[in-house]
């Protein structure tokens, strides 16, 4: 029998980083001395109230399926959230829980552009957005961000791609990854405003809010009721293997968006969900920003120590946990020197190519959200070998 061919829609790109993550995996059976700097999750567990929540439902539910959209008691506090967070109104029947922010991002996706709709990102950008675009049918257009935009799109760049063909949808990130920069306020106002003019819609990915570091981040849902907001328990709340994301959407996808999750998913996982009203405690924001106080010392220590490796060419993270470097001084190819870094000194670095398959052979990304000493331990290492 001859071998299953698969679709066209499968040809996309691997995730690089989870290739590094294997890698480790190996180093650390044969050697014991890995430090992950490529990770892109935080080391810590759920919130002390999520995981005594747990505990609770599930000796009290049979946790069957939910409704399609996510429990009451989560889409209200999560309404609740963006109205104490930002003082948007936003109410529980404009919040939709998704199997993670993936599954919330594939599922807008689907139900808000064709086969063959134009949808803008940045490069370098989160790899998955390009990836699920081309999966789906959908044409990504990288629009080259450097270091003048801090790695962040401006109207001028999209008015410039618009004009080329038009757009249909444009996504931004804002901390963003890999870079951890912020779009300033006014230039998130723009291009808001540019996409409601254009008739484009903004899907605005905001999961790494609640990790900044000075300026808050800013939610679409501020500047724009016509924006889809993407959020995520993922990384300020800890909770990543959890798989409990939302969206906010304008009411012309609200509906079509929650028949599609239901036939795709139907719910959101059961356990996630319940335990998940308890992230949004005083108790769980206490201990997590504790956490974020701790990625800024981390944040500090890489920023001092970066220039001993002869790296001095990155835009400063506003938020999130990374920083993107250009090592063009030690390679032409990122992915075959992270992978010598890993078997020289057991350190664990995501290749740029992963988020920028143009210019990413000469950049990497560092994560810092481990522990400070195995941060500085990692530093020594790779200090070491430059």
């Amino acid at each position: 029998m001859s071998e299953w061919q698969p679709s066209l829609r499968s040809a996309v790109e691997p995730f690089h980083v989870m290739e590094v993550m294997r890698a480790a995996a190996a180093r650390q059976q044969t050697h014991g001395d890995m430090i992950l700097l490529c990770v892109g999750q935080p080391s810590t567990p759920a919130p002390r109230p999520v995981l005594d929540a747990v505990h609770a439902v599930l000796e009290s539910d049979a946790l069957g399926y939910t409704v399609g959209d996510g429990i009451p008691a989560l889409r209200e506090a999560i309404a609740a959230h963006y109205r104490s967070t930002y003082d948007v109104p936003v109410t529980m029947d404009e919040v939709l829980v998704s199997t993670g922010s993936s599954g919330g991002f594939s599922t807008v996706l689907l139900a808000a552009f064709d086969p063959g709709a134009r949808v803008a990102m940045a490069r370098p950008g989160y790899p998955a957005y390009r990836n699920t675009l081309r999966a789906l049918g959908i044409q990504p257009v990288e629009i080259d961000c450097g270091p003048a935009t801090r790695f962040q799109l401006t109207v001028e760049l999209l008015e410039r791609a618009h004009a080329e063909a038009p757009l249909d949808g444009v996504i931004v990130a804002s901390p963003a990854n890999p870079t951890g920069t912020l779009i300033a306020p006014g230039e998130f106002a723009a291009i808001a405003s540019w996409c409601t003019s254009q008739r484009v819609l903004l899907l605005s990915d905001e999961i790494y809010h609640g990790i900044t570091f000075g300026a808050a981040a800013q939610t679409a849902r501020a500047v724009s009721e016509d924006a889809v907001v993407l959020g995520s328990l993922s990384k300020f709340w800890s909770m990543t293997g959890w798989r409990v994301g939302w969206n906010l959407l304008p009411r012309g996808l609200r509906r079509p968006v929650d028949v599609l999750q239901g036939n795709l998913a139907i719910c959101a996982p059961a356990v996630s969900q319940y335990a998940a009203v308890a992230a949004f405690s005083p108790e769980s924001t206490d201990e997590l920003r504790r956490h974020v106080d701790r990625y800024a010392v981390n944040r500090e220590l890489l920023l001092r120590r970066l220039p001993e490796l002869g790296i001095d060419s990155f835009a400063p993270p506003d938020g999130a946990f990374y920083a993107y470097c250009d090592v063009s001084y030690l390679t032409d190819d990122s992915k075959q020197w992270c992978a010598e870094v890993l078997d020289r000194t057991g350190v664990a670095i995501a290749p740029g190519v992963d988020f920028d398959p143009v210019h990413g052979n000469r950049f990497v990304r560092l994560s810092f959200c481990g522990t400070t000493d195995d941060l500085d331990e990692a530093i020594d290492r790779l200090v070491a070998i430059v």
